[in-house]
């Protein structure tokens, strides 16, 4: 269940320097205990780090569904490279060899867009997490899922291991890895440590993966076939993080290098769907959202309050990690009564 944050109130009004956030946050027993690394960048120019809990700047955490968001720039620089025709391209064809199930006509009318703005339909009431993840191949479980009598809606469905069948398109539209086409096209040039596979993806090690403290190395999780999870566990760092949205914020370019093209940007971060309560009444876009109605910022938001948060008017982004903690989805608010105004001054 995600739920957007609770409003911090016991310093409302108190602008902390770096040393009073740092204590508040160590002091925390509530939604701010689980923070490992916030780094924070304007422009290009880093402006503010801190971590907590031993880490530190270059540990890497699992950021859960803010995978999801780098998933989709990803797909952005497939379409830069021609890999991929275009959004509104029909998902079954990337998966020539797949077998349609008898019966099943919605799936042949999938497209891209549907997975990325999470209005594909799917024949399930909720996630069905161990058939996926035991299965030998992960693609092609959540393919089976895919579809359904009732047609292709346009409502706003969630499904983490819907959007698994992403890490399928990248890699059979380029004809690499997924893991060797982010490292190519997206961390090198962005200078982020090469990411490898995690390796294991048995039922224990996924609680493990999930619930150790621990800081983790530069990976991915993947499944038995080497494909990588594309809803949740890439492990990056919060410096990591905000490299992302400062290359982002200035239109796919970073250091003078293009990753990926300003119009996909543009179109990544437009806001498609108007989200219910669940999330705090957000907007959507390709696998991003969109906290407010009338402002541009931009956020990849995960479970355990990790966040890539793009500020376009300060030209500010942010990375937050955390570990597992329940109930905690949202850190636009934290950042930006507490976080912003650090950055201004620096």
């Amino acid at each position: 269940m995600f739920t957007s944050c609770e409003s911090m109130t016991c310093c409302a009004g108190i602008v902390m320097n770096k040393e009073e956030l740092h204590n508040y946050i160590s002091e925390s027993k509530g939604n701010e205990s689980n923070i490992c690394q916030i780094y924070a960048m304007r422009g290009e120019t880093p402006v503010y780090e801190d971590c907590w809990h031993g880490y530190r700047t270059e540990d890497a955490v699992n950021v859960m569904s803010v995978t999801k968001g780098v998933m989709a720039l990803l797909v952005g620089i497939a379409i830069d490279l021609g890999y991929i025709q275009s959004v509104d391209q029909k998902v079954l064809d990337f998966f020539p060899d797949y077998a349609v199930k008898r019966g099943e006509k919605t799936i042949y009318d999938v497209t891209l867009r549907h997975l990325l703005t999470m209005t594909a339909p799917y024949k399930y009431r909720s996630e069905p997490w161990t058939k996926v993840c035991t299965s030998a191949d992960w693609t092609k479980a959540a393919l089976d899922l895919l579809g359904g009598r009732g047609g292709i809606t346009g409502c706003f469905k969630y499904s983490t291991l819907g959007i698994q069948i992403l890490s399928g398109i990248i890699a059979n539209a380029s004809g690499e890895r997924c893991i060797d086409f982010v490292n190519k096209y997206l961390f090198a040039p962005l200078e982020i440590p090469e990411h490898v596979l995690h390796g294991d993806s048995s039922k224990e090690d996924q609680f493990d993966y999930l619930m150790n403290k621990a800081p983790r190395k530069n990976e991915w999780y993947s499944d038995p076939q080497g494909a990588v999870t594309a809803g949740w566990g890439l492990a990056l760092s919060a410096r990591d993080m905000a490299k992302i949205g400062a290359m982002c914020l200035n239109g796919g370019v970073y250091r003078g290098r293009s990753v990926v093209s300003a119009r996909w940007i543009k179109e990544m971060t437009e806001p498609y769907i108007e989200l219910g309560e669940q999330f705090g009444f957000m907007r959507y876009g390709f696998l991003w959202y969109r906290p407010y109605k009338d402002r541009s910022v931009w956020a990849a938001i995960g479970d355990g309050g990790n966040v890539i948060y793009a500020n376009v008017e300060k030209n500010i982004s942010v990375g937050v990690t955390g570990t597992f903690k329940p109930r905690i989805f949202d850190r636009v608010q934290f950042i930006e009564k507490y976080i912003l105004e650090l950055c201004v001054e620096a």
